[in-house]
């Protein structure tokens, strides 16, 4: 109900006026069923502009971070994310991410939408940076499509450290649905795993036209050894579900609305 309220009389009517979104593909949201929505990750802000632009309700994986902090802010922090259905995702690795997986599983095979930002963190310079398996192990064991999604200038709008938003312009694409149904019942084959996620990281590096770089950005943000190698695409692989020509390269600077 709050959700639906919020996104409804307060977010939707708020962005519309300030930001003018422009969006493209939206025809590409299926009307019922589950779906897992893989975007890129450039701002805090995504999980707000996305969402409010779908007539379906859609539950973001967010950090458990959100949901631990302390005082005053922690718990109104908690609150909000509790009260428009965000999952706690621990991004430590190992068992206690798949154990977080479940919790998105669960949205899944129920029939709804699911967020998630294959990268595991905000793009720390803009750049698209190396997907994580997660949404390769829901898509494989929900059995459901992959929407790949690009967010375009919300990292202007809201940097990394900002709180208060800059006035301008937001996009986003949805890009056609994305089929593995040939790769069902090799959940827990890395090669496959990786694969499937390689796959999902160039259908959006497509879209977004963002520089690749094959190294995570959780890597770089915690100081990694070396200067990430940059790349025009993810490594290739066999290609599952092409996207259309007309949906195989992102907008040019003369197609996207002015900021």
């Amino acid at each position: 109900m709050f959700y639906w309220f919020a996104k409804t009389f307060v977010v939707a009517p708020v962005t519309q006026l300030l930001f003018r979104p422009w969006v493209k593909g939206l025809d590409n949201i299926p009307e019922q069923g589950g779906a897992i929505l893989a975007s890129n990750h450039l701002s805090v802000s995504d999980s707000i502009f996305m969402p409010a632009q779908l007539s379906r309700q859609v539950h973001f994986l967010a950090k458990k971070e959100y949901f631990t902090g302390t005082g005053v802010k922690g718990a109104l922090t908690r609150k909000f994310f509790e009260a428009t259905n965000q999952l706690p995702m621990d991004r430590s690795g190992g068992s206690a991410s798949l154990a977080s997986l479940h919790s998105g599983l669960e949205v899944l095979k129920d029939g709804g939408l699911l967020g998630i930002y294959p990268e595991g963190t905000r793009s720390p310079d803009g750049r698209l940076y190396r997907g994580k398996l997660g949404v390769a192990k829901l898509a494989l064991a929900a059995q459901v499509p992959v929407i790949p999604i690009a967010m375009i200038g919300t990292d202007k709008v809201q940097p990394i450290g900002r709180t208060i938003p800059n006035i301008r312009r937001v996009g986003m694409i949805f890009g056609q649905p994305l089929d593995f149904s040939e790769h069902y019942g090799k959940l827990g084959d890395r090669f496959v795993e990786r694969q499937v996620t390689d796959q999902v990281m160039e259908a959006i590096r497509r879209l977004s036209g963002q520089e690749y770089v094959d190294v995570y950005a959780a890597t770089v943000k915690n100081g990694g050894a070396g200067a990430p190698t940059a790349s025009a695409a993810p490594p290739a692989v066999p290609s599952v579900t092409e996207l259309p020509d007309g949906d195989a390269a992102p907008p040019s600077a003369d197609d996207r609305p002015s900021s």
